[in-house]
């Protein structure tokens, strides 16, 4: 078994792998930057090193420095979270090179499904559906607009090493295809490294569901269920939830299938997750693979019972999966808002700065995963994001009032947040009837009174 781990990450994720390590007797070694000193996950783990100042290139992103405190500290493993290198198949072959346990998937495998070309080409011969696309990357804005062309806009253009929704443009004809294929490249390179692109058919209105993967070093491999991240911001997940009101026991039963054979393809071990599109007629199409823990894990945690964290840990250390795919129920229903340092209407503008007041919400059925406290700065050297608000229950009407109620009993002063806009969405006919799909946020704005966000919301939850 790992005895020691350390946690190359920061926020509620760092916090969280602290907290699994503690009921596994597992001690931990926290690394930060210099804006992070006071960050609860240092405080909390057993021992803690600073890795850099506060820019997260001269601190999470710098491998070198994370593995000469893992030599410092004298640890077994490295838990990478999600962003920073989580997903970044060079590091994980250098924790391999060093002896070091990389609590993830084999640097191969990363390198295969992290190339989005790649792991398009690798689950399309495993009989998986995929999306209209070019066959790898393209060369030039010259190539692909033929491409684009070809499968008929509009088109979607991709970042090959992209995530979290940069490097990533739609397209809706060949005089917009040149200018967004050059912005997508850009960010691309500022954000990756890697400017390569690949372009595919673009599916409006889709649900955007994925499913939740566990594999041993020992031939076993489950499916969790889905969720459904249909409620997205700039392609950036806003809302989250487990089951998905969408699909039919049919549809969920041919997916999990699905997700099966893609993660096999790839020679899967840990947990990861299949992302795919669905359309208005159950039509279902792969997208990627996130190779590591998911921002989301938590509505799966509660809507199966299953502590997400601490099976990576034991994957890691050899041992084999405790469950079968028919110990696997949702037997509750759950929902996951981001709460994010943000002006919603000042166009969502972050809002760095001192937390005067914390008081987070609590009650049957409310999980609060965050690195939040009255006196905490919120830098902005970061990701936005102060904490996941989890609800859950019997029913999905139960989480949604819980949510409400919920959001209501936060409060968080001194920096603006997100808060009241996530309880409009709550409340809003159209969600609550589980309708949204990956437009739902642009629809909703546009017919939300102008006003919506500085005024109370009135309460219907019909």
């Amino acid at each position: 078994m790992i005895k020691k781990i350390l946690i190359a990450n920061r926020g509620e994720i760092a916090l969280r792998i602290v907290r699994a390590c503690r009921e596994l007797g597992i001690h931990t070694l926290a690394v930060y930057s210099e804006a992070d000193e006071q960050s609860l996950h240092v405080q909390l783990a057993d021992e803690a090193i600073c890795i850099g100042p506060a820019s997260s290139a001269e601190s999470y992103l710098r491998a070198d420095r994370i593995l000469s405190a893992a030599e410092i500290g004298d640890i077994d493993a490295i838990h990478p979270g999600y962003g920073f290198l989580s997903e970044n198949a060079e590091f994980a072959e250098q924790c391999e090179s060093c002896n070091i346990k990389f609590i993830g998937p084999r640097s191969e495998t990363i390198k295969k499904m992290g190339d989005k070309s790649m792991a398009r080409e690798t689950v399309a011969k495993a009989g998986v559906p995929i999306i209209p696309g070019s066959d790898g990357p393209l060369a030039n804005e010259i190539e692909a607009t033929k491409v684009a062309q070809k499968i008929g806009f509009p088109v979607i253009i991709k970042a090959v090493s992209g995530g979290g929704g940069r490097g990533m443009r739609i397209a809706h004809n060949a005089v917009s295809f040149a200018k967004e294929f050059l912005a997508a490249k850009m960010e691309a390179e500022k954000a990756f490294g890697d400017g390569s692109l690949y372009v595919e058919k673009y599916l409006e209105n889709p649900r955007h569901i994925e499913f939740q993967i566990l594999a041993d070093n020992h031939g076993n491999m489950v499916h969790l269920g889905e969720r459904d991240c249909s409620v997205q911001r700039r392609h950036q997940k806003v809302i989250e939830e487990a089951p998905s009101p969408f699909l039919d026991k049919n549809l969920r039963t041919r997916m999990g299938k699905a997700a099966l054979k893609a993660a096999a393809a790839a020679d899967y071990v840990n947990a990861g997750t299949i992302e795919f599109l669905v359309d208005a007629k159950g039509n279902f199409y792969f997208i990627e693979m996130n190779t590591r823990i998911q921002v989301e894990h938590a509505v799966t945690e509660e809507a199966t019972g299953i502590d997400l964290i601490k099976e990576q840990i034991q994957i890691a250390s050899g041992q084999r999966l405790s469950l079968s795919q028919k110990d696997i129920v949702l037997n509750k229903h759950a929902i996951e808002c981001r709460i994010c340092a943000e002006n919603p209407s000042k166009g969502f503008i972050p809002s760095p700065g001192e937390i005067d007041l914390y008081y987070a919400p609590g009650g049957h059925g409310v999980r609060v995963d965050s690195h939040a406290y009255g006196g905490y700065q919120v830098s902005p050297h970061y990701d936005s994001m102060i904490c996941k608000l989890i609800t859950y229950g019997r029913t999905r009407k139960i989480a949604l009032d819980r949510m409400y109620r919920a959001l209501s009993e936060y409060i968080i002063r001194g920096i603006d947040t997100n808060i009241d806009f996530l309880k409009a969405v709550i409340l809003d006919p159209a969600f609550r009837q589980g309708e949204a799909t990956t437009s739902y946020i642009e629809t909703f704005l546009a017919r939300a009174p102008k006003d919506l966000l500085e005024k109370p919301v009135k309460e219907s939850r019909k």
